[in-house]
């Protein structure tokens, strides 16, 4: 079997974290050819010791000058670089096999565009890329051929249950409807008065998952569903009203299809994100990924409840962003976060971060969807916008 050089973007994260984990079970099959971090320094530096990867990437000359200084004192022959062109040249470099895109946010695009632009595996746990710039990524995938493997619990699930042949078309395939599942966060059964002295703390303190903060506080005010939701739109051309979120505490269901026939197809297995991610990788074999077996005995029951979007009005902003078109869900998802930022930097309450996104969605045209560049520059207006409102105080 061909050893599979891996590119991690994002390596140092729960999702990179978790990658490096799978590939430590099957030193036989994957090896980390680049690992690559935002400001990480020390946690990098100990990936690298371990994995010995041909290259590491870190944000700026500075970082990397560190690390650079570490590895050649610990005898290792990493290459360090910094910056976005590297991320850029190590997803779409020849000898990479696959790409792990996890960087948070806006900035995994371009490498992530990278990886299908040069035809790679695409293993895609960055939803904000298809947010961004859905129909130019998947443009890229079918033009290049690249694979495409979600690594979201959800959409990993949903494209387990799907037909092998969904790309013809749901309805040709008979689906009814895809049911996205959300846990409902911290703050699901919070009365809603209580809602406005919500600290960070409060809000990166999620129930089932172990995630980073960012992505913590979208769940907390399910922003992060409402992205999943225009993710999904792209991912399986799936028209917003086949997609219905709900929500399902016990985060045991990870999503499901319903088909014409009345069945409804399930995956189901303990909140652990190395299952996805073993999927993503094997695909399509499935691998030992040293998650513990799913006892339904011990959960007992599994609930489920319509999400509340008057609890929760980032999830009806996802929607009308998408039902909109084109920049509009950039326009978001930059609007989204500068809000989150802001808050965990206690300069926004939690109320603040749905006011905002309105605000910065209603007071932005989108435009078409036609370049990368259109799609950079709706971002960039957005948190221009977004900045100056928060400065302002508008929402505290």
């Amino acid at each position: 079997m061909k050893l599979q050089n891996i590119t991690v973007l994002g390596s140092t994260g729960s999702i990179g974290v978790s990658t490096l984990d799978v590939i430590r079970r099957h030193p036989d099959r994957y090896r980390a050819f680049a690992l690559c971090a935002h400001s990480q320094v020390d946690k990098l530096f100990e990936q690298c010791c371990e994995f010995k990867p041909d290259f590491a990437v870190l944000r700026d000359a500075t970082l990397a000058a560190d690390l650079a200084a570490r590895c050649s004192e610990a005898g290792l022959a990493t290459q360090v670089r910094y910056g976005v062109q590297a991320l850029v040249d190590l997803a779409s470099a020849d000898p990479v096999d696959a790409v792990m895109a996890a960087i948070v946010g806006a900035a995994g695009l371009e490498p992530t565009l990278a990886a299908a632009n040069a035809g790679k595996r695409v293993m895609l746990a960055n939803k904000e890329v298809l947010v961004m710039a859905g129909e130019l990524f998947m443009q890229a995938v079918r033009s290049h051929g690249a694979s495409l493997l979600p690594v979201d619990s959800e959409h990993n699930a949903i494209f387990q249950a799907l037909p092998a042949d969904f790309a013809r078309g749901l309805g040709a395939c008979g689906v009814r409807r895809i049911l996205l599942t959300a846990s409902g966060g911290p703050f699901r059964n919070t009365p809603l008065t209580d809602l406005c002295s919500v600290t960070p703390e409060d809000a990166c303190a999620h129930p089932n998952w172990v995630m980073g903060r960012k992505i913590s506080v979208d769940s907390a005010t399910m922003m992060n569903k409402g992205l999943e939701v225009i993710e999904a739109h792209w991912l399986f051309a799936a028209a917003p009203e086949q997609i219905q979120v709900v929500v399902h505490p016990q985060s045991v269901m990870h999503s499901a299809v319903e088909y014409a026939d009345g069945s409804v197809v399930a995956q189901l297995g303990n909140p652990d994100m190395r299952t996805p991610i073993a999927y993503a990788m094997a695909y399509p074999e499935r691998i030992e990924a040293g998650v513990e077996a799913l006892d339904l005995f011990r959960v007992g029951r599994l609930d489920f409840h319509a999400p509340d979007f008057e609890r929760f009005p980032c999830l009806k902003l996802a929607y009308e962003a998408l039902a909109e078109g084109g920049t509009a869900s950039a326009i978001l998802n930059a609007a989204n976060e500068v809000a989150v930022a802001a808050f965990l930097d206690r300069a926004l309450p939690f109320l603040g971060i749905p006011r905002l996104n309105e605000a910065v969605l209603a007071a932005l045209p989108a435009g078409p969807e036609g370049t990368l560049d259109d799609v950079m520059a709706a971002d960039a207006a957005a948190r221009r916008l977004a900045l100056q409102m928060v400065r302002d105080c508008s929402f505290t």
